[in-house]
């Protein structure tokens, strides 16, 4: 029983001795074996989770050499989050943007961490990750649009077009394009030949024909 308790007090010192530098760095944690590197680990998710404000800061600047980049980018999510989910509800409380010492009373974090994250989250590589995402459901909303409009819809209708047409003029260069080709109509991946225009209906032409004539501009 001693052997086990000198043992655990042993354990604990290293730890501890690890937990008073002013910084950690790797270097510090090759003295430790692994089970003591795990348990070093659950401390520091213990005490950062329960600092808020400036000394939460300290502490992570403390530990930010032996933390991992997976570690990282979840504390990063967390903030965008924290701070998007502020902001949104103190415009409608308060009827205007809030100020950064607002956001970091609601949030619980710093008024610096705040500050940083406005100023370079939309460089981040995880919000450009979740632009991509946006970008990535972009053919799904359109096809609901088009859907909407050739069953009459005529501000899905121009909505449509005003789309198509901006991509047609600044995504030239990756093939997305409103063209004639060889007697039938390309929009995108949309294709429209004679045949599947003589095989509409009258009240499916008098839909496209409604279409055409609010979307496109009046000819003199």
């Amino acid at each position: 029983m001693k052997a086990k308790k000198s043992l655990q007090k042993f354990t604990e010192t290293k730890i501890n001795k690890v937990l008073n530098l002013e910084q950690i760095t790797p270097k510090d944690l090759e003295q430790l074996s692994e089970k003591e590197n795990a348990r070093l680990m659950e401390i520091f998710t213990e005490t950062f989770n329960k600092l808020t404000g400036t000394e939460r800061d300290e502490f992570y600047n403390k530990i930010e050499p032996v933390t991992s980049e997976t570690t990282k980018n979840q504390l990063w999510e967390h903030n965008h989050a924290q701070i998007t989910w502020a902001i949104s509800t103190l415009m409608q409380e308060l009827g205007r943007i809030p100020t950064k010492t607002e956001i970091a009373t609601k949030t619980e974090l710093s008024r610096q961490t705040i500050h940083k994250h406005l100023k370079e989250y939309a460089n981040h590589p995880m919000y450009l990750m979740e632009l991509e995402s946006f970008r990535f459901m972009t053919s799904k909303v359109l096809a609901k649009v088009f859907q909407f409009a050739v069953n009459g819809d005529t501000g899905a209708a121009k909505l449509y077009f005003n789309v198509m047409g901006f991509m047609n003029n600044k995504q030239a260069q990756n093939n997305t394009l409103i063209q004639n080709q060889n007697n039938f109509i390309q929009i995108n991946g949309t294709v429209l030949s004679q045949e599947t225009i003589k095989s509409l209906n009258p009240e499916q032409l008098n839909t496209i024909e409604t279409i055409l004539k609010t979307a496109l501009p009046p000819t003199e």
